[in-house]
Parts: C-alpha cells; structure tokens; sequence
C-alpha cells in the first residue's frame, strides 16, 4: 500500500540531484518505418494523479511530433510507459575530534575523544519509463528512461518543466544512432 502512496508524487517535481537518462534499443528494428503511435492502455492509466498523467502525455506528444510522429487509430508505435518510485535513505557521517597539536609542524595526534555525528537524508527516487512497441511484432524496439530525486513540494510551474524537461531528455536519443 505504500507503493501506491508514493506513486502520485513520481513526477511531480525534481532536486538536488541531477537528471540520469538511458536509453536501449532493438539493433535490428528499422526505425524510419515508425511514423504513427498511440498510448498503451496501461500508459492512460499510469498511476499518477490525473495532472501528472495529463503533463506527461502532453509533455510526449510534443516530443513525438518533433520526431515526426502523428497519432493514429492505427499506430506502428504503442507508446507504453510505466514509472517507479523508490523511498532512500542516505546516511551521512561527520567525525570530529582533537586533531594535531604542535602548531604548524603537527609533530603529535592530540589526545582525547572524537565524536560522530550521523544525519539521515530519505528521499524519493523516480523513473519514468517511456517503451515504444512495434505494434506488428508486438515487442518493444525503444526505451528511454529518466531517473531523478523527487520535490514533493514543486509549484504547478515546476512541475510542468521538470516533466517537460525530462521527456525532452528521454526522447534526445531517439532514433538511436547505429554504429
């Protein structure tokens, strides 16, 4: 149950830490013969409130007609995205204690005691998972992933360019470039 309460907050907002995007793909599928996509039925149920899913289709659309994709009743693409959310702790030690002695020679350790102070930071990571679907072979061709801590407090705004910007980010490898 505490899965799903996380969940709307996936990507409501991101800090501190910095974007991760990935990508993966099939070598052998032929990537300008995809020009139409639809969403998954899984992807219009993504289990996020309905102004997140809102701004993250809007967010792909966008990116999708960039890419030089229309959407169709009769799709070569499913777009297929799914998200995680992963509560972390991150533990942070800071030791203190008498140090040298001798001035600027520190010819001897000073005696005496140290103390440690460990501080907890929890946070939540987020994924959001963007799969493209060859809907003839039904098999995914394309994946883009994004990683990010999680803002629980972001404003409307900042949310409306995090996610933005991290679809943006998922999609700058696509069409993957063979070697």
């Amino acid at each position: 149950m505490k899965k799903y309460i996380l969940l709307p907050v996936l990507i409501l907002a991101v800090s501190c830490s910095s974007l991760q995007v990935t990508y993966d793909y099939d070598k052998q599928a032929d990537f300008g013969k995809y020009k139409t996509y639809a969403y998954s039925e899984d992807s219009q149920k993504l289990p996020v409130g309905d102004l997140n899913r809102n701004r993250i289709m809007s967010a792909v659309d966008t990116e999708m007609a960039a890419k030089g994709f229309t959407k169709s009743d009769q799709p070569d693409i499913w777009i297929d995205m799914h998200i995680r959310a992963e509560q972390k702790t991150e533990a942070i030690a800071n030791t203190t204690g008498p140090g040298y002695y001798g001035g600027p020679w520190r010819y001897g350790y000073g005696g005496g005691f140290s103390t440690t102070t460990v501080n907890y930071n929890e946070y939540i990571e987020g994924t959001l998972f963007i799969n493209m679907v060859d809907v003839a072979k039904q098999q995914i061709v394309w994946q883009g992933r994004a990683t990010k801590t999680i803002d629980e407090n972001a404003s409307a705004e900042q949310r409306d360019k995090n996610i933005s910007y991290a679809v943006k980010q998922i999609f700058m490898k696509y069409p993957p470039v063979k070697k």
